[in-house]
């Protein structure tokens, strides 16, 4: 099992700090850097600006939104990237949310997994330099009665097939996305769910597309703080956990929310809804459950970090990425210091379990 880091969104109140993670992630060895994007800071522009003060570790996005491009800017940025990078680029993509989709980017979230598959296509076909021409139910290329002509991409691309990575929370989503996609991006995940609500779809998927799960990367991303208090440590990710749970999508459309229903939370689920959406946060933060922050997070002291890793190995995780410190919104939050003592933790956890690779 390989270890990424996940640096969330830029602007999130640690960038001053982002820089000295993510090298000290590449001394280490971790595999991996993620970048996030919403409605703030955009992920290539943070991952160009890494690359160049880096020198072995990966750099994803996690993700690019679909509604924010279309395919064939995304086949351009990774390209780009790529080269940049010297080959170290994963692109991770996703449909976002209704809230950002309609609201922020002004495209409707409807049909998202035929709108990711037909990008998909797009995507690859776009890398593979192929002489563009297509006709699907949501993008067409070139457009008719008009100046355009199909074209090609005038660089080649470093590699000839750069990872695509497909954010996947439902049921249908993750059965697509072992069909068409080379990774899966996760968020909380709970290495004792893992095969019911996650690994039996992505199987499915590439069964369908007459594929096995040899070489395909199962990508969650979980927060990590050590120390032995591990009441404290969890209570410093319940707003986190309630943004997610509560607050994203709508109420119709919250993937979380549907996922922490399908752990066996749906009493708690629907509370950490109703009172967030009504601007309890605080309340919807104190309504979590204990036990659904310890099994979607990496908490406490080193032995029972490298224990909770080995679970996620053996349950089928292939890159578990680190959020070190800094997806939890807590007042005052995690300092550098916390932070890097989280990133070493890591390593000398799976070790410690023999899980390096």
């Amino acid at each position: 099992m390989r270890l990424g880091i996940n640096l969330g969104y830029w602007g999130a109140g640690a960038d001053a700090d982002n820089l000295a993670v993510v090298r000290e992630a590449d001394r280490l060895g971790y595999a991996v850097c993620w970048a996030a994007e919403g409605y703030g800071s955009d992920a290539p522009t943070v991952l160009a600006w890494v690359a160049a003060q880096t020198d072995r570790i990966n750099l994803g996005t996690a993700v690019l939104q679909i509604p924010a491009r279309q395919p064939t800017m995304t086949a351009m940025t990774a390209a780009t990237l790529d080269a940049l990078s010297g080959g170290r680029f994963r692109l991770g993509i996703g449909v976002s949310g209704p809230q950002v989709s309609e609201g922020w980017y002004g495209v409707r979230f409807d049909r998202p997994l035929a709108r990711t598959r037909e990008y998909v296509e797009i995507v690859r076909r776009a890398l593979a330099r192929e002489r563009l021409s297509h006709q699907g139910e949501h993008w067409t290329l070139p457009l008719p009665g008009g100046p355009g002509k199909p074209l090609r991409l005038t660089v080649h691309p470093v590699r000839e097939h750069i990872p695509l990575y497909v954010a996947a929370i439902g049921p249908k989503n993750l059965e697509q996305t072992g069909e068409i996609a080379d990774g899966a991006l996760l968020l909380f995940t709970a290495a004792e769910h893992l095969e019911e609500t996650t690994l039996r779809h992505l199987r499915a998927g590439r069964a369908r597309a007459g594929l096995t799960m040899d070489g395909f990367d199962v990508a969650p991303t979980l927060p990590i703080a050590v120390g032995d208090d591990i009441d404290r440590l969890a209570d410093g990710f319940r707003p986190y956990t309630a943004l997610y749970m509560g607050g994203m999508g709508s109420r119709n459309q919250n993937f979380y929310n549907r996922l922490a229903q399908r752990m066996g939370y749906e009493k708690e689920a629907a509370e950490i809804q109703d009172r967030y959406l009504a601007g309890d946060k605080g309340g919807a933060a104190a309504a979590i459950p204990r036990q659904l922050i310890d099994s979607t997070t990496l908490l406490g002291p080193m032995e029972r970090i490298a224990e909770r890793m080995t679970a996620y190995a053996e349950a089928g995780v292939t890159t578990l990425t680190l959020a070190p410190a800094g997806f939890a919104l807590a007042p005052g939050g995690f300092t550098l210091e916390d932070r890097i003592a989280a990133l070493r933790a890591g390593v000398e956890a799976l070790e410690r379990a023999g899980l390096a690779s």
